[in-house]
């Protein structure tokens, strides 16, 4: 396949160049994408159970495989995504990993219709997840810094933007945490309705400090953590955020310009996505 966007390291958006044996899904000028999750073993117990996102064979682009800094890149036909005409390459590609994990991480904090959703971070994954929140009918509270994350927010359709230690106006029945800051989680749990659930969104997080179980975990409130996605969360969110449509943020640098991707990344100087071309 040859790969024209990705977002660094992980998630590529590119054209069919060659087909291997006996693969058939695909015809060769299809546009597809490859997200994080590159093949699993499909015969676990895991597997068998909807959640290959945690079979102990499962592989990892950028991880166990090339990922985004090569101008090509091979994938199983199977856990590649065909991409709705509605995006163009560079508004697809971070559908591949921010959708496809705010997706989950929507799905696994149990918000429903009309209830208080709270998101903590604001960068790639939150922009597209406040989007689907607000389609279907609930209302988002934003807790970030950066002062052009709280626009960006506010532009979205967030009910209300502050920081983590403020008091949104009512308790959240569900959360969202993308930061990667252990404090972070006192800070969503003092703010979490009776049984509601905080998930973990990240795949790395600073150590959590000592929580007191009476404010923060008692009636029934949960703590969850999300564990990369499966094909079938990439199959939904694709289709939900054609018919929406998503309208994802991007930031675009060349493939040579990766290091400075990663760098503005890092230091939170990126709303929305970066998104790495070949073009």
């Amino acid at each position: 396949m040859h790969k024209r966007p990705a977002i660094p390291g992980h998630q590529i958006v590119g054209t069919v160049e060659k087909c291997g044996p006996g693969a058939g899904r695909f015809k060769i000028g299809d546009r597809v994408g490859i997200a994080w999750l590159h093949h699993a073993c499909g015969a676990c117990s895991f597997c068998s159970n909807d959640l290959e996102n945690l079979c102990d064979k499962a592989t990892f682009s950028g991880w166990d495989e090339n990922g985004g800094y090569a101008e090509c890149a091979v994938a199983y036909e199977r856990f590649a995504y065909p991409i709705p005409e509605a995006f163009s390459d560079a508004q697809a590609a971070p559908l591949l990993c921010a959708g496809i994990i705010g997706y989950r991480c929507l799905r696994l904090s149990g918000i429903r219709p009309g209830q208080r959703l709270g998101l903590y971070g604001f960068g790639a994954a939150a922009h597209i997840a406040i989007q689907i929140a607000d389609h279907w009918g609930c209302e988002s509270y934003v807790f970030t810094r950066g002062e052009s994350h709280r626009k960006l927010a506010r532009k979205l359709g967030a009910a209300w933007v502050g920081g983590a230690a403020d008091d949104p106006p009512e308790r959240v029945h569900a959360s969202i945490i993308f930061a990667p800051a252990g404090p972070l989680v006192l800070d969503a749990m003092r703010v979490l309705e009776r049984g509601g659930t905080c998930a973990l969104g990240g795949i790395y997080m600073t150590p959590i400090p000592s929580m007191d179980y009476t404010e923060h975990l008692y009636d029934e409130r949960v703590i969850r953590s999300v564990t990369n996605a499966t094909r079938r969360d990439g199959e939904e969110l694709l289709k939900l955020a054609a018919e929406i449509p998503i309208e994802t943020k991007t930031q675009a640098f060349n493939l040579d310009q990766a290091n400075q991707a990663l760098t503005a990344l890092k230091t939170g100087k990126i709303d929305g996505a970066g998104v790495l071309t070949n073009a």
